[in-house]
């Protein structure tokens, strides 16, 4: 009895050891037979020891993650699109993005340099002096938008007889008809007669004419619309006629709201002639202060980028005309069509750099200066996917006032929408030519008949093309349209001084 227990506690001291090194060195002693009382303890001391529960939950998760790895090593494929396929829905291409500028830099850069090679450095200051001037003591350019003075005095006085009933209605209408008369042939008349104005010049004259010839027109409008709302005992514009103030980001501009008549003076007048809209209204939208970081950033855009523009035309655009007479004049077709694709490069480069410099930097610091809220002088028409959007959101300014003034009053009227569009088509249109062919004197209506194009391909580009393919079809007709215009109109001027000086010799 005494062996018995002095042998009982060193079994149990030795099982209670193996039973914490491993469990399976007691599996093996059950399995070779053991007494029933050692059993049931070595089977409560293994139940009690956590090292062997933690063996057992961590197995079946090395087995499982063992049995996925060879899955994976099984299997690599999966069902999926290529990414260029559209219905794999992926969008980032900036890389390629980035591509084709660096590729359109390199392209042109052998261009510049292939151009500095063959002609040399042919920027010249002096003679940009001279594309405004024939004679330095007559600048007729200038005394013409100077003269312009007097129709802005002459609608201005107009109003106010109008405005205190001193003329009827159909009287100031009619002054209105021959003073927007006189604003488009009285300059247009002097720039066909007098023999020192020069293309350059008369373009520019003829567009701030035309500009007032739109403001003037929209002035009046606004006006007699005042009128009938004041007749009907209306105090103050409706806010559906008024534009939203600015962002609280521009900060709120505390000016005075000006009710008709009392907008009928001189310091409202010119302040909507300068302002960078076409449209009239008694209460513009202001910011409150001038940024002056702002615009001076704008003032360098401008000298910068029309010193760039002058350069290119002097440097690229103009040696391509010149050379490009000669496959003109022997009616050479092959020649003809790669003068036109070789002009269509720096044509198209130098118009979106116009486009920069006008529409973002001029009109931006003009506005900053005015504090002129309203700067949505352009959307996306880069996005376009149709022709008409395009010409509905590359220029806001004009695109508002034919909205304003002329689409929508022809609607009212019942007039029919193809035939309103149709109907600012031809307005545009007479616009493009009167502001090319007066200046040029000479009338070939090659940029009348490019503008009226626009509507079969409108209808064409609408109805057949969608998507990426309208756009390209939009940008093909931007980049190939122009240059065709342009060398028609180079041609027949050329044509047309070399027949004059071969008279005079």
């Amino acid at each position: 009895m005494g062996d018995k227990y002095e042998r009982g506690p060193l079994i149990r001291r030795r099982r209670t050891t193996i039973s914490d090194a491993s469990s399976s060195v007691l599996n093996s002693k059950h399995a070779n037979g053991s007494k029933p009382g050692n059993t049931g303890e070595e089977s409560s001391v293994n139940h009690d020891s956590s090292p062997t529960k933690v063996r057992d939950t961590t197995i079946p998760r090395k087995d499982k993650s063992y049995s996925d790895g060879i899955k994976d090593r099984l299997r690599c494929h999966t069902i999926q699109e290529s990414l260029l396929s559209s219905a794999s829905g992926y969008s980032n291409y900036r890389g390629i993005l980035n591509w084709c500028v660096i590729m359109l830099v390199l392209s042109n850069a052998r261009l510049f340099l292939e151009n500095l090679i063959k002609y040399g450095i042919l920027v010249d200051p002096i003679q940009v002096v001279s594309l405004f001037l024939k004679d330095p003591y007559s600048w007729p350019a200038a005394c013409l938008v100077i003269a312009s003075n007097v129709f802005i005095m002459a609608a201005l006085y107009t109003e106010r007889r109008l405005s205190v009933g001193t003329i009827s209605e159909g009287t100031g209408t009619f002054l209105y008809i021959i003073n927007l008369a006189a604003v488009l042939i009285f300059p247009s008349a002097t720039v066909l007669s007098v023999t020192s104005m020069t293309p350059v010049g008369g373009v520019f004259a003829l567009g701030i004419y035309t500009v007032l010839f739109l403001k003037l027109y929209s002035y009046r409008d606004v006006n007699r619309w005042s009128r009938e709302i004041r007749h009907a005992k209306a105090r103050t514009l409706p806010r559906s006629q008024s534009c939203p103030s600015v962002h609280k980001a521009n900060g709120a501009a505390a000016h005075a709201q000006v009710i008709y008549p009392g907008n009928l003076t001189h310091r409202d007048m010119y302040y909507f002639v300068f302002a960078p809209t076409l449209c009239y209204e008694l209460n513009f939208p202001r910011s409150s202060r001038i940024r002056l970081r702002f615009l001076m950033r704008r003032l360098f855009e401008m000298l910068f980028f029309i010193q760039l523009l002058v350069g290119l035309i002097q440097q690229w655009m103009v040696p391509t005309i010149q050379n490009s007479m000669k496959p003109f004049r022997d009616m050479d077709g092959s020649r003809m069509v790669e003068r036109m694709l070789k002009l269509a490069v720096p044509n198209h480069f130098i118009w979106l750099i116009f486009f920069y410099w006008f529409f973002h930097s001029s009109m931006n610091f003009v506005a900053e200066l005015m504090q002129f809220g309203d700067r949505e002088f352009y959307r996306d028409w880069w996005n376009s996917e149709s022709v008409t959007y395009f010409w509905a959101n590359w220029n806001i300014p004009v695109h508002k006032w034919c909205l304003r003034h002329f689409y929508k009053p022809m609607l009212r009227r019942g007039v029919n929408k193809w035939l309103a569009q149709t109907a600012v088509f031809l307005l545009s249109a007479f616009f493009h030519e009167y502001l090319v062919s007066v200046p040029l004197k000479m009338f070939r209506l090659w940029a009348f008949m490019g503008m009226m194009a626009q509507l079969p391909l409108a209808w064409f580009v609408g109805r057949f093309l969608r998507g990426n393919y309208g756009n390209a079809a939009v940008w093909i007709s931007l980049i190939i349209g122009q240059p065709i215009a342009v060398l028609m109109y180079v041609h027949d001027y050329y044509v047309l001084h070399s027949l004059e000086m071969a008279g005079h010799n």
